[in-house]
């Protein structure tokens, strides 16, 4: 299975025409994600940003994380081959959007992979929850940001984390952070006064070098930002 992601800015004044244009373009948009076999496709909204999400192809049974964080980061080139009707209908969609927004990471270049962490990944979606977020590097912290995510890949030894997280990855483009996590609900456990504190320490240390979007620190650093919302989904 592939992974691949991408991201854009909504204009100034624009969020309500983007969201309706989106819509209009919605089922020439999903006609032509089933014809590449795309499958896992979401858009996700904070503030003036956008981050899409989608894979190709199947988990295969002998499939590592390691082999697929390898591919991962060996494409950064074209991220889906389009036929000459494919490719009218891809561009007549974003010349529909051009004016509403502007991209950070356009959807036919991979985007740089900061983090891995896939797990067991789950074909099966009722039973998960996603955690979506976004953050800005405060400085030109590419390097420091892969150096300490790196360090927790090398801890885990090369071993699958058997969950909850079920198919996590971090993205960079510019300054921006995404991170998209799939997350198993039937094996999340209480919170312990241990873990808490770890996470507390990670986020302080992360807060060095950049600055949240999301909301998912906010009870550790008293900001108040908005909860990142999923605009469309398509499987």
């Amino acid at each position: 299975m592939e992974r691949y992601a991408f991201a854009l800015k909504i204009r100034e004044g624009c969020f309500h025409a983007f969201r309706q244009t989106v819509g209009e373009v919605w089922k020439e948009l999903t006609s032509l994600l089933d014809e590449l076999e795309v499958h896992n496709f979401s858009l996700w909204n904070i503030e003036e940003l956008v981050f899409g999400y989608y894979e190709t192809g199947c988990v295969a049974p002998d499939e590592s994380e390691a082999a697929a964080a390898a591919l991962l980061e060996q494409k950064q080139q074209k991220a889906v081959s389009l036929t000459d009707a494919q490719r009218a209908v891809c561009t007549d969609i974003m010349k529909r959007l051009e004016n509403l927004a502007e991209w950070i990471s356009p959807p036919d270049a991979q985007m740089h992979l900061m983090y891995h962490d896939f797990g067991i990944v789950r074909e099966n979606k009722e039973l998960i929850r996603h955690r979506v977020f976004a953050t800005r590097l405060k400085g030109d912290y590419q390097e420091e940001y892969k150096r300490r995510h790196d360090a927790l890949v090398e801890a885990r030894g090369g071993k699958v984390t058997p969950g909850p997280d079920s198919n996590f990855s971090i993205w960079n483009a510019e300054r921006y952070i995404f991170g998209y996590d799939e997350i198993d609900v039937t094996m999340e456990e209480a919170e312990t006064e241990e873990s808490r504190q770890g996470t507390i320490d990670w986020e302080v240390k992360m807060l060095e070098i950049m600055e949240w979007y999301t909301d998912d620190v906010d009870w550790i650093s008293g900001a108040h930002h908005k909860h990142i919302q999923c605009i469309g989904h398509h499987n």
